[in-house]
């Protein structure tokens, strides 16, 4: 295994390489056989799925078209659903809960570039820091969560959020930045 993707599984600061870049081809070929299977396709959609993430929980489903930049880093709970048009960076790890419900267009980003090192930047330095969605979340449609973020079980986030900070369960947040709205009872 190179360096730098030692480094990406890590956690740490680290560049581009031949192998990672291998690596989301594998991916994205993946993705584009998921993505162009047809509406009847379901145990071959299944299937591509299986090949492509770390664990699909029993009754997980994700909606076409999906994008991810590995695969390998997602972790999908029992009857979690994914709907269209979702994006999941997954430099870091991405934990997806049991039950949970993402709406269309939701991005879920690991990524972390360096603010004050310009130079860094521009080299093309990056650090993932991990996404994880606990049992029984609700994000609305269009939902951002940014890297490092844990939502806590029971939690919802409005559509159109940007979650840039960790939220708790039993409540709903909303907002760019999010924050938190209300408790939810769970009644």
């Amino acid at each position: 295994m190179g360096e730098h993707k030692e480094r990406m599984l890590r956690g740490e600061w680290y560049l581009d390489e031949p192998e990672l870049a291998e690596d989301r081809r594998r991916c994205r070929r993946l993705v584009d056989r998921f993505n162009a299977a047809a509406a009847d396709e379901d145990a071959l959609r299944r299937g591509l799925l299986t090949e492509l993430v770390a664990l699909l929980g029993d009754g997980a489903a994700v909606e076409q078209p999906f994008r991810c930049s590995y695969g390998t880093q997602i972790r999908l709970g029992a009857s979690a659903f994914v709907n269209s048009d979702a994006i999941f960076m997954d430099d870091a790890p991405i934990t997806i809960g049991d039950d949970v419900r993402i709406g269309p267009r939701a991005q879920l980003l690991t990524a972390l570039h360096p603010m004050d090192d310009h130079e860094r930047r521009r080299a093309g330095w990056e650090r993932p820091e991990p996404i994880t969605i606990g049992d029984n979340s609700w994000l609305g449609g269009g939902v951002i969560v940014c890297p490092g973020v844990t939502i806590g079980e029971n939690a919802v986030i409005g559509a159109g959020s940007v979650v840039v900070r960790d939220v708790p369960g039993h409540v709903f947040a909303a907002g760019n930045p999010a924050r938190v709205i209300r408790s939810l009872d769970g009644g």
